[in-house]
């Protein structure tokens, strides 16, 4: 089973300390989540895996492979796919034109490329807007249309940025299904995002982040119930 693993990740800004050996994990078909109020680290953390930023100390490996000095670019190549919180489609082009730009680059053969897009636009319910151009989708067609095209070049793992940003409640809960159709497909799925509730309704684990340290890890039930958890991050009075 593939993995993507963090050991004892750290980083300063000048003297400053703001990653202190933090750990991560997550297997194929797994989605966990990177939780943790302003301040905490997470948001370097997270670029420090998708290969935004550079670590000063640790080590990533992508199973077997040590990859904390390849750039994000050389990661995406083998396998670990990106979406960020900004809207990351090519605002000049249609839908299937989008996700053929990614398709041309990964298949040679221009018939498996069409067959890939076909099949990418019907298993996303985006065959209907297919020839719309981006600036015209809405927040979640625009996920669907960004999910479909990070698929298109085959990825083991997805990193998604606040992928519940910007979007209305109906878009939320489209957005939950789709990312746990990636978990069905065997992607492994890291999230980092400010909605506690909706992430924590779909991960299998969630690392909970605080000044810079790694407070606790564990399932949904178990970071809740976290006393420590509960009085830095969620409050007493947080439920699912």
């Amino acid at each position: 089973m593939a993995y993507l693993e963090a050991l004892n990740i750290k980083k300063y800004y000048g003297k400053k300390l703001v990653l202190a050996d933090v750990n991560l994990k997550v297997k194929s078909g797994e989605i966990v989540a990177l939780l943790g109020p302003n301040g905490a680290g997470k948001t370097s953390f997270f670029y420090i895996l998708v290969g935004l930023i550079s670590a000063d100390g640790g080590k990533i490996n992508l199973s077997n492979q040590l990859i904390t000095d390849y750039p994000i670019y050389q990661r995406g190549n083998m396998g670990i796919g990106y979406l960020p919180q900004e809207n990351s489609i090519f605002r000049d082009m249609n839908v299937e034109e989008n996700i053929l730009a990614i398709l041309q680059l990964k298949y040679q053969d221009k018939k498996e490329q069409y067959n890939k897009l076909e099949q990418l636009l019907e298993d996303f319910d985006i065959v209907r807007i297919r020839k719309y151009k981006a600036t015209s989708l809405s927040g979640g067609e625009r996920r669907r249309v960004e999910i479909a095209r990070c698929l298109a070049a085959n990825p083991k793992f997805i990193l998604l940025d606040e992928p519940f940003a910007g979007v209305d409640p109906v878009a939320v809960k489209d957005i939950r299904a789709l990312i746990l159709e990636l978990k069905k497909r065997e992607i492994g799925v890291v999230i980092t995002d400010h909605n506690v509730r909706e992430t924590l309704e779909i991960v299998d684990k969630a690392y909970i982040m605080y000044d810079g340290k790694l407070l606790f890890s564990g399932t949904k039930e178990e970071i809740i119930n976290n006393k420590e958890v509960q009085r830095l991050y969620l409050g007493d009075s947080f439920k699912i």
